[in-house]
């Protein structure tokens, strides 16, 4: 998924968003997150994705900057647990998720795909 593509539908917050709060308010538990425009407070599709990305920021090696001494995070590195998928699968196994009556999205989310809506337009 690309940074500006929602990771929560329901509260319609993007990847970018959800990486911003965790680089500046460094939260500890995944339900922390919830505190980023409500990400994952929703109709819950999103939780696993949003832990995913805490877990991958929180297990990101840290080096010492040789001029003042100071933690630098280096760069991220894609691992096996983000593996990406477009923001199109992503929203339709959403749909599916929601469809099998794992979660009711509120009012004002992104809707989800009729089942059985083709691929092609």
């Amino acid at each position: 998924m690309k940074p500006d593509d929602f990771v929560c539908l329901c509260f319609h917050v993007t990847r970018r968003k959800v990486v911003s709060f965790i680089r500046v308010e460094k939260p500890k538990r995944p339900s922390q997150l919830s505190q980023c425009f409500g990400a994952g407070t929703g109709c819950g599709w999103c939780r696993p994705y949003l832990e995913r990305l805490l877990n991958d920021s929180l297990s990101q090696p840290v080096d010492l900057d040789s001029h003042s001494g100071q933690p630098q995070p280096k760069p991220a590195t894609k691992t096996a647990a983000t593996a990406e998928m477009t923001f199109e699968q992503y929203k339709k196994a959403r749909s599916a998720y929601v469809s099998n009556g794992k979660g009711t999205p509120p009012p004002g989310a992104i809707p989800i795909d009729p089942p059985g809506e083709s691929d092609s337009p």
